[in-house]
């Protein structure tokens, strides 16, 4: 039997997908955080509890919003790092 290059990567594909479409319906198990590294009442802040109350209600799971400003990010960037869970590819 012939196998052609486009049907090999067709099922390779369908094969890495596979075992993470299985572990994804338990997605997520806690809330989710959102964190934004701007001042609280800033655009970013309101665009940030916008789309956690707009995905809260379609996904019904909890989002919240941190706000953490200062030292140019770096803050809301450390905070992030040291969520548990956390893998970053």
């Amino acid at each position: 039997m012939h196998l052609c290059r486009r049907r090999f990567l067709h099922l390779a594909a369908g094969a890495a997908v596979l075992p993470a479409s299985v572990s994804a319906q338990a997605y997520p198990s806690r809330p989710v955080k959102i964190i934004v590294g701007q001042a609280a009442g800033s655009a970013s802040d309101i665009v940030a509890r916008l789309i956690a109350q707009f995905l809260s209600e379609k996904l019904g799971q909890q989002f919240l919003v941190e706000v953490r400003p200062g030292a140019a990010g770096n803050i809301a960037t450390e905070a992030m790092l040291s969520l548990p869970g956390l893998v970053l590819a």
